[in-house]
């Protein structure tokens, strides 16, 4: 076995604290980490640790290690259209998204696009996402085989769409076929995960639906995932079109999209019987901050979410996201939280962006706590990465120092990613990214 181990500040929030309490904090302010080939052997005080491994070569990191970001609902194909003005999610997909996403047939432009998006996730402190590629197969292909590459745990899958624009259209046969080969063509290949992707529920005909729940039936190591009550005029929409259905969640149960597999991204607009059968079902939420307040879709209510019992992760959602930076992202959700009278403190929230997504992600087992025999993904956060941080941080608590990061941080405050113990990002790397 080829072991390493990292002396450092050591944070990870394994539980949730919203029911576990001050005990789901594990804070080590001299920590060890011990890595034996990509998977954590031991995580705790250096005093208690370093005896047992004193043969294990070690490497001093200044900053704050945390577990690697886990991004619950992101689109690679939408990179470039990040930052694009314009109205509200029916209009603004219309006018900027289909056709950034028509050029996706393109294998060279899907594979440059696919290298920019992961570098751009490892630069920020994101080591695993459940992404979104577009319609065309080969979307899928490019973002596998570059986060292959670079040894990183995403989650995708070929997205089905066989109403909108004839360009971005496939069939339910093709949409079937498409899947089923890259389910097999990339399933067990390094840490991958598929997800079936309907994009959502207006733009896919009913039998297309109808398949996607036979397609999740059939492959039960797949997650499923689409987007879910976001913004008032898509809500409006899919309720004219399926009159008979309770609500929206009602129109995905009905096809056999509700389950412990079920990743929702936004579920801005629930009521109390969708929240209720979500958590029955255990289904997942991608809490995407950034893109509800972009696009204007409204507030999402994690109080609700919390006491309805269901699995909650951090979703940046670039392009209507606002940044790739997972950091950035807690502190639009705690303003979110404020805006709605409620409170999201920094341990919750670091929770939400690491066990938290990976719980909604079925792989809290594998990711996200820095526990023994969990892939060693982690993330060395620098809280003096600017002349303001420094002054913010200096003397602080970690309450406050954690605090800190998540309101004035962004990519700058990450002086280093691991993927499976490797160390993924260097600061010359970085600085040749911006």
């Amino acid at each position: 076995m080829t072991a390493i181990a990292y002396r450092a500040e050591i944070l990870a929030v394994p539980e949730d604290p919203l029911r576990a309490g001050a005990e789901a904090i594990r804070h080590h302010p001299d920590g060890l980490l011990v890595v034996e080939d990509g998977i954590v052997a031991a995580c705790g005080d250096h005093a208690d640790l370093a005896g047992r491994f004193a043969n294990v070569p070690t490497e001093r990191l200044a900053g704050i290690l945390v577990p690697g970001f886990v991004d619950t609902h992101i689109h690679y194909p939408q990179t470039e259209r990040i930052a694009s003005h314009g109205e509200q999610l029916l209009q603004w997909l219309d006018r900027h998204i289909f056709p950034a996403e028509a050029a996706f047939a393109d294998r060279a432009h899907a594979d440059a696009i696919a290298a920019f998006f992961l570098d751009e996730l490892l630069r920020n402190g994101t080591t695993t996402a459940l992404v979104y590629p577009t319609v065309h197969p080969q979307s899928v292909d490019a973002l596998f085989e570059a986060a292959l590459a670079r040894g990183m745990r995403i989650v995708s899958g070929k997205v089905l769409m066989d109403l909108g624009p004839a360009d971005l259209r496939d069939t339910v046969a093709g949409g079937r076929a498409d899947s089923e080969a890259l389910v097999a063509r990339w399933r067990g290949r390094g840490r991958l995960g598929y997800a079936v992707t309907p994009r959502f529920a207006l733009t896919s005909t009913d039998a297309q639906l109808e398949d996607a729940g036979r397609l999740v039936a059939a492959h039960p190591d797949v997650l499923m995932h689409t987007h879910l009550a976001e913004n008032r005029g898509e809500i409006a929409a899919v309720a004219a079109r399926f009159p008979h259905a309770a609500d929206y969640l009602d129109v995905y149960d009905r096809f056999g999209l509700v389950g412990d597999r079920s990743v929702f991204a936004h579920c801005v607009h629930l009521d109390a019987r969708a929240r209720n059968r979500m958590a029955a079902a255990g289904a997942g939420i991608a809490f995407c901050a950034t893109s509800n307040m972009f696009l204007g879709s409204g507030l999402f209510d994690l109080a609700a979410t919390d006491a309805a019992g269901i699995k909650i992760g951090i979703g940046t959602d670039v392009g209507a996201g606002t940044s790739f930076s997972i950091l950035h992202t807690l502190g639009e959700a705690y303003k979110v939280c404020q805006l709605r009278g409620q409170v999201l403190d920094p341990f919750r929230a670091l929770y939400l962006a690491t066990a938290g997504g990976a719980r909604t992600l079925n792989l809290g087992d594998r990711i996200g706590g820095l526990r023994p025999g969990q892939e060693a993904d982690f993330v060395l956060l620098d809280p003096a990465a600017t002349p303001l941080l420094a002054r913010r941080t200096a003397g602080a608590s970690i309450a406050d120092t954690l605090f800190a990061l998540q309101i004035l941080g962004d990519d700058r405050a990450v002086a280093a990613t691991y993927v499976a113990g490797r160390r993924a990002l260097s600061p010359s790397r970085s600085a040749a990214c911006r």
